[in-house]
């Protein structure tokens, strides 16, 4: 299960958490399990390896931001750029919001400059980062609580540690996710260079990741960006079959989201796949010394299980639960399981049955529509016999698609990947799509993010 921010209630009484809830790229040796992408596959494998520098590097600087700089080719700055821009634009749009949309009725004074970025669950991770998970002694066991150990220590790890450097707050949390997105656009730009054979593929479909509906949480202090800069790293190394370091991000990944343990299911299967292909075509020379040396990389498809095994550990300790973050999310966040065709009931009720405040109504209605996304997104992965992608997708529309309600899926589409590949790709066969996108999507992005900077209700 994802970590979520919280909604509004369901209509049945019963007992609730504290009252603040208003009411795959071409790898050295290619697994080729069905069509790419696009009609033509691309066979550039330079696109999808960091370029090495060449030569002296006579530029100023530190060393490390030479050498980083030097494995930037030109597309990867084409779309660094691209990301900076749409984070200057979110950043106007921050500034109007706090002049046009007042905490207070009449106010005469716009409120402070990060004000608008502390919401939801930038202050949950905000508390766990500053005073732990169980402060003096609090835990589930006392009256009010927040029910925090639903979210995984990555993040708020993270942001105490850069916390120590940047003194504010919500300006670390700015910090993170500003350097996390520009990792994770550059590594999604170069999965796609790799799927797809045209030279503008990358900086095409990091514009439809960043101009998505819930592209504002990439920009916040949320856990989306420093995911993704792990898990889509950890999605290149693997299909490089760089299996130790692909294991190796992924579990980074894991402290940060349950999600963590979705994209390990998906390299466990990549790496099923091209170690038989291996072997296939090894069989003819030396097959056992093939099979030991591929089969011997497994054990690190399992590295990524350690993070939650720990954190049960660690709250076990304290609780006494070893599924206390998830008893923690059925407490605060409605997520007792319940059959997917409940979940969509009762999504569909608060959508459209006027049991919810129209605000809230519209976020239940964006939750089905991001769900129906989902789901043609696998039958799509499905059919071009992309298993390991569908895989993930499938386990994170079953997470988030038996709860109570919807939940937050319109911000998961952040992390699917292929998504944004397969738009660009369809962008690529039909270009007036791009335009159409672009049309619909903006306005859409724009609301959400003022209503979040607002503190309204974003998914």
């Amino acid at each position: 299960m994802t970590t979520l921010s919280p909604g509004p209630r369901p209509p049945s009484p019963g007992p609730r958490s504290p009252a603040t809830r208003p009411s795959v790229p071409a790898p050295r040796a290619p697994v080729r399990s069905g069509p790419r992408w696009s009609l033509a596959p691309s066979d550039r494998r330079g696109t999808a390896v960091p370029p090495e520098g060449q030569g002296h590097d006579t530029r100023p600087g530190p060393g490390w931001i030479r050498r980083a700089a030097a494995r930037l080719d030109s597309a990867d700055r084409t779309v660094l750029g691209l990301y900076l821009l749409t984070r200057i634009s979110l950043a106007i749009t921050a500034h109007l919001a706090r002049w046009l949309f007042p905490g207070q009725s009449g106010a005469r004074e716009a409120a402070p400059v990060l004000a608008p970025f502390r919401h939801w669950d930038a202050n949950h991770y905000l508390h766990i980062a500053r005073d732990g998970y169980f402060p003096a002694g609090g835990g589930p066991w006392t009256s009010g609580w927040d029910n925090r150990e639903a979210f995984f220590p990555g993040y708020p790890l993270t942001l105490r540690a850069v916390h120590t450097v940047v003194p504010d707050w919500t300006a670390a949390g700015l910090l993170i996710s500003f350097a996390a997105g520009a990792v994770a656009v550059v590594a999604l730009a170069r999965i796609a260079r790799a799927y797809l054979p045209d030279s503008g593929a990358g900086s095409r479909t990091v514009l439809f990741l960043l101009l998505s509906p819930c592209a504002v949480f990439l920009a916040v202090g949320y856990t989306e960006a420093l995911f993704l800069a792990f898990a889509l790293p950890a999605w290149l190394a693997a299909t490089h079959h760089r299996w130790a370091l692909a294991a190796v991000l992924t579990t980074l990944g894991t402290t940060v989201r349950i999600s963590g343990l979705f994209l390990a299911a998906a390299i466990g299967l990549l790496f099923i796949l091209a170690t038989a292909q291996a072997q296939a075509q090894a069989r003819a020379t030396a097959p056992e010394r093939e099979g030991r040396r591929s089969w011997w990389a497994a054990g690190w498809t399992l590295l990524p299980a350690l993070p939650p095994a720990a954190y049960s550990w660690y709250l076990h300790a304290h609780t006494g639960d070893w599924m206390a973050w998830k008893h923690a999310q059925e407490r605060g966040w409605y997520r007792t399981f319940h059959t997917p065709w409940e979940a969509w009931g009762n999504t569909w009720t608060g959508a459209f049955g006027h049991t919810q405040t129209t605000g809230y109504a519209l976020m239940f209605q964006a939750e089905l529509a991001a769900m129906l996304v989902g789901l043609g997104l696998v039958a799509v992965l499905l059919y071009r016999r992309r298993w390991p992608e569908a895989v993930y997708v499938i386990l994170s529309l079953w997470a988030l698609g038996t709860s109570y309600w919807y939940t937050s899926v319109p911000r998961a589409t952040l992390l699917w990947w292929p998504l944004w590949i397969g738009l660009a790709a369809l962008s690529l066969r039909r270009p007036w799509f791009r335009t159409a996108y672009l049309c619909v999507a903006a306005p859409v992005t724009t609301l959400v993010a003022l209503a979040f900077l607002t503190g309204r209700w974003a998914g």
